[in-house]
């Protein structure tokens, strides 16, 4: 777990005993199974007899199960609880399925949609098709953003202010790689402003292209961003550019008018603007 920042350290409200037990939930991925103290210390970066009472409590209180032959734990029904209630009432999600399903029809690709998770998009919403096979993500799977065209999209649709803050955080955690990386964004950032949408060509995995497009709602939610993806032989570069971006975006906009968004590259036209609550901002934020 990284030092709290000052300005957080400092806040009264702020329970860094509660921010250390979601930590270790959060050591947890998808592919780990059981994890011991030891390595959860390791990826949480706390003391061993920190984590050590953390994992007690956890176990204590039905998040996490102990398995006493291996002296390790995993993730309880209860803490997978809390990822399904946060999925099922994420509104956009349910809303776009049947515009993903169709462009997922119509293209072959897998079609997602995501949201921010630190330096990294995660899925809420997957479409695919037996021919996506080499594109194994599903809901819960997480994408980096610096190098994906769902995380480059997110990025362009940011506020000035909070692009330059992440921009920072990605310098900071990708060190001599940075440069490099820094290009394929900067050259995401000028597609986006010229056709509304941005590519990933084997930059993120070598065999898989997508294109991506971020959506910011009008109530203040998001940015969200959309993706559809494929192996790379079947998503050629001039593909995605010439198809496969041009009807995501097209989806994008069909989506936005049903849910009364405001789709990205477009945030600075329409920052200031908020809905009046109406029905469909409710059933997007999964208020009844």
């Amino acid at each position: 777990m990284k030092r709290p920042p000052k300005k957080t350290a400092a806040d009264r409200s702020f329970v860094v005993a509660l921010a250390r037990g979601l930590e270790v939930l959060r050591a947890f991925g998808p592919n780990d199974g059981l994890l011991g103290n030891q390595e959860l210390a390791a990826r949480t970066k706390l003391p061993k007899p920190t984590i050590s009472r953390l994992t007690y409590t956890l176990t204590k209180l039905g998040y996490l199960t102990q398995v006493p032959r291996f002296e390790k734990y995993q993730l309880a029904p209860a803490a997978m609880s809390l990822g399904y209630a946060a999925v099922a009432n994420l509104g956009l999600r349910h809303l776009s399925q049947p515009f993903r399903d169709e462009l997922m029809q119509q293209t072959g690709g897998a079609v997602a949609v995501g949201a921010r998770d630190r330096l990294s998009m995660i899925y809420v919403g997957q479409a695919r098709s037996s021919l996506t096979v080499g594109v194994q993500l599903d809901v819960g799977s997480r994408i980096p953003i610096a190098t994906t065209a769902m995380g480059r999209a997110y990025l362009c649709a940011l506020q000035s202010d909070e692009r330059a803050a992440l921009m920072r955080e990605m310098r900071e955690h990708y060190g001599s790689r940075w440069p490099r990386i820094k290009e394929g964004i900067e050259r995401s950032e000028e597609m986006v402003a010229k056709r509304g949408f941005a590519i990933s060509v084997g930059e993120w995995q070598d065999d898989v292209h997508a294109a991506g497009v971020a959506m910011t709602l009008n109530d203040g939610t998001g940015p969200y961003a959309f993706n559809c993806g494929a192996p790379a032989f079947r998503f050629t570069e001039e593909r995605l550019i010439n198809d496969i971006g041009p009807r995501l975006v097209a989806m994008v906009r069909k989506i936005e008018a049903a849910l009364g968004g405001v789709a990205a590259p477009q945030p600075r036209k329409s920052d200031n603007k908020r809905t009046k609550g109406g029905k469909v901002a409710r059933v997007v934020e999964g208020i009844r």
